[in-house]
């Protein structure tokens, strides 16, 4: 079991074989929501849990599997916590939360590839999602030729001035 505490709320994994449950307590109540990178075959282990709490609280559940992360995003607003998007897929291994937009919300950061899992890569890109208001894509930093040059390699973080439209 991980656990974290997000203000005055609890937010644990409960993992067992191929199944798992967030469960979140304290005082917006007690909630549960199933796992559903768990039944995917994501890797659940201690590192798995990140949360950012603010005034809109932001926790994401990842796990690795087939070479790519899978993550899940749980959202508090007005006391109440709600499932996000879901889920994000991130081929390059690294999917964290970082508030890019500096809107006080945290953002999904999601290191991708350009290439077939498996063979060596030269084409590396961020994609951030916002999680304020509707959400969404914010977009995409220019690729680069190794994960290392991504901006502020290994915790990456990039400057919204950067993110042009993913694809483009």
């Amino acid at each position: 079991m991980v656990k974290q505490e997000v203000g005055v709320d609890s937010v644990e994994l409960v993992v067992g074989e191929g199944a798992g449950r967030i469960r979140t307590s304290g005082a917006s109540g007690p909630t549960i929501f199933e796992l559903t990178i768990a039944s995917s075959g994501a890797r659940i282990d201690e590192s798995s849990l990140q949360c950012v709490d603010a005034e809109v609280a932001v926790c994401l559940v990842r796990g690795a599997v087939n070479g790519e992360v899978l993550g899940e995003v749980l959202v508090r607003r007005s006391g109440a916590w709600s499932r996000a998007q879901l889920p994000y897929v991130a081929s390059g291994a690294y999917l964290a939360l970082h508030d890019v937009n500096k809107d006080t919300v945290a953002d999904v950061v999601a290191v991708q590839r350009v290439c077939q899992a498996g063979v060596d890569c030269s084409r590396w890109f961020a994609q951030v999602f916002s999680l304020a208001g509707g959400g969404g894509e914010l977009g995409c930093t220019p690729v680069v030729r190794e994960a290392e040059s991504l901006p502020g390699w290994p915790t990456v973080t990039p400057d919204p001035a950067d993110l042009r439209q993913c694809g483009a």
